[in-house]
């Protein structure tokens, strides 16, 4: 029957993580305990392959996040808006990033209707309507994996909408305080965070979002797709 030994050397690690922080900073964990007062808020995936506070390089405290399966914003799930609400109305975030990463396996697993047999099939729904919604542009990609790396934009593209119309969010601009929406993607391969071109500051902002988004998130994978191509009929240098 497993116990709490079966998890002991996580414990221990902990030990030796907060006798190592102690060493360099006498005073962190005390501020910490003081206080939390984090400009940012981060939407992003459960995977763990992408650590929120460490991809952006910022210490315990100056982050606020949640995750979840695919990065998905629901009006309907009161986890994601008590998180959003939170953060707006106690924390005065000023900035909230909405965070996907390439290679997504929930994203995947939409764009190919692949069942996970649980929960998660509902929950994978809302990607995969984002998925019907841009079948065409979809369509237009070489292949599967391109298709992926596509549909992970356009997720963080809608996901971002739908904290912009939230209602704490749409309360917030209403009453002048400073927020700006982000749409951001992870690279796994290079560790590199990627901006969409989409940052909303106001409602007035927000009209013209998808349509600006969807050319920009175009106009740079032909762009890329195109460097590419150069690269591929440039000779090798002697």
């Amino acid at each position: 029957m497993a116990g709490a030994e079966d998890l002991q050397h996580l414990i221990e690690k902990n030990a030796r993580w907060a006798e190592r922080v102690v060493k360099q900073d006498p005073d962190f964990f005390r501020r910490l305990a003081a206080q939390q007062a984090p400009e940012y808020l981060w939407i992003g995936c459960s995977d763990s392959r992408v650590p929120a506070n460490e991809v952006v390089d910022l210490a315990p405290g100056e982050l606020f996040v949640h995750r979840n399966v695919a990065n998905v914003v629901n009006h309907s799930d009161l986890n994601c808006q008590s998180v959003i609400q939170f953060a707006i109305d106690v924390l005065k975030v000023r900035h909230i990033m909405v965070v996907g990463h390439y290679g997504c396996s929930g994203v995947n697993a939409a764009l190919t209707c692949t069942r996970v047999n649980g929960v998660a099939d509902y929950w994978l729904g809302h990607v995969r309507d984002i998925a019907c919604r841009h079948q065409g542009l979809l369509d237009l990609e070489p292949d599967e994996r391109h298709q992926l790396s596509l549909l992970c934009e356009l997720n963080v593209m809608e996901q971002s909408l739908n904290v912009c119309s939230s209602q704490t969010v749409v309360d917030c601009w209403a009453r002048g305080q400073a927020l700006t929406v982000h749409g951001w993607i992870y690279g796994l391969g290079d560790g590199r965070v990627r901006h969409l071109n989409i940052a909303v500051s106001g409602p007035d902002d927000v009209g013209q979002l998808r349509q600006q988004a969807l050319h920009d998130i175009t106009a740079a994978r032909k762009a890329s797709a195109e460097r590419k191509r150069l690269g591929d009929t440039v000779p090798a240098s002697r």
